[in-house]
């Protein structure tokens, strides 16, 4: 598998902004070279302006702000090492949002043969073509990097060690939603970052990368998501807030979209799969009969809205307020629920299993299944008020 999937990566092209016609001196696709960086790579924009004429085409010149000038010493300011690798994971989702988009992933399943089931045993899913191809792309960002020393992945079985001496562990899922980019519904990617472990630095390989990746959400110092949608937005936080960057294609930015989100503290929307209403137990489903009929301690008829995309459904309602949930055993503590609900709280909102704070949570298995509840503070107290809310009878369907 490892050697299929590397051959498919390199048949994809490495993103490839389309530049406006800039000065010569200017040299934009500095950005974009397949090494690893250094913190002078963040700076080029104002050392190319130097000198020139007032026409300038950096975005800070424009009146905007990109992704790498708000997390630098003039924004945030936070560490150099963790500067370095935001920007090789947002490097690696330009090259994902090139890939989901390219009209050669129709066939990809075909000409591949990837796609098989997962290992037997395995907690995870069965890996799309794109899953695998996208999760080789993260994998080669956090190794150029030279900042990760493991990797965990909803992709692999085990996590991966990369280097002794790297400050940070990530985990992730590099494609959320791959089952729906036939139909070009929007997909994502999710990560989390925590500081490795030092102490653990003496055991052997397997134990301390599987002990660093089964961190408690609480130490998490960042995590984000990338919507691949009508446009590519990088939601990010680094304890501080909960901001947005959207993908410019002409430039190859992220540029700050959002600086402060703030979900409402109560919204008029619920995103949940309610076709499997009458396998859910009694206390969601009362929740669900009362605010859809404007009976809850919010006096309005609440509309449904789902996506089955979790990065998009949470999106939505970080914008507009509400929850957005599944009931079951399904969705990942460590990197789906964990980095999700540290952006959802630092936005204001709660993320929650139905009974307990998502981030107070143990892991104790890289694979981890549990229901997931994010969104309004106001109306996840209300859900939560309900008592009977996680389904613990799956009949047997997948999704």
């Amino acid at each position: 598998m490892q050697s299929a999937s590397t051959s498919l990566f390199h048949q994809f092209p490495t993103f490839r902004p389309k530049f406006r016609t800039l000065p010569s001196r200017t040299r934009p696709l500095e950005f974009y070279r397949p090494r690893m960086a250094s913190l002078s790579d963040f700076r080029v924009w104002s050392q190319m302006g130097q000198g020139g004429s007032s026409s300038s085409s950096s975005p800070a010149d424009n009146g905007f702000c990109s992704l790498m000038e708000y997390v630098g010493k003039r924004g945030l300011n936070v560490e150099d090492d963790l500067v370095v690798l935001l920007y090789h994971i947002q490097y690696a989702c330009k090259q994902i949002a090139s890939l989901v988009a390219s009209p050669f992933n129709y066939s990809l399943g075909k000409r591949s043969g990837l796609g098989s089931a997962a290992g037997s045993g395995s907690d995870r899913d069965a890996p799309k073509p794109l899953d695998i191809v996208s999760n080789e792309i993260i994998l080669s960002s956090l190794q150029n990097s030279g900042k990760v020393a493991v990797m965990a992945s909803e992709e692999n079985d085990n996590p991966i060690w990369i280097s002794d001496d790297g400050p940070y562990v990530v985990v992730t899922d590099p494609l959320d939603g791959s089952r729906n980019i036939d139909a070009s519904i929007p997909t994502g990617t999710i990560f989390g970052i925590y500081k490795r472990l030092t102490e653990l630095d003496n055991l052997p390989i397997e134990e301390k990368a599987m002990l660093n990746s089964l961190q408690s959400g609480t130490r998490l110092v960042a995590a984000g998501y990338v919507l691949y949608s009508s446009a590519t937005i990088l939601c990010t936080t680094f304890g501080s807030g909960t901001q947005a960057f959207t993908l410019d294609h002409s430039t190859g930015d992220f540029i700050l979209t959002n600086p402060s989100i703030k979900i409402p503290p109560r919204g008029q929307i619920y995103s949940v799969n309610d076709a499997r209403y009458f396998d859910w137990p009694e206390g969601l489903r009362r929740y669900i009969d009362t605010v859809r009929q404007g009976k809850g301690k919010y006096p309005k008829k609440y509309s449904a809205r789902y996506i089955c995309s979790l990065v998009a459904d949470l999106h939505r309602t970080l914008m507009y307020g509400g929850v957005a949930m599944n009931p079951r055993d399904h969705l990942r503590l460590v990197y789906e629920a964990n980095p999700l609900s540290f952006i959802v709280e630092q936005a204001g909102g709660r993320g929650s299993d139905g009974k307990s704070r998502i981030l107070s949570l143990q892991p104790v298995k890289l694979h981890q299944r549990l229901p997931l509840f994010l969104g309004s503070l106001e109306d996840m107290e209300e859900l939560e008020s309900y008592g009977d809310v996680q389904q613990k009878v799956n009949p047997g369907y997948e999704v």
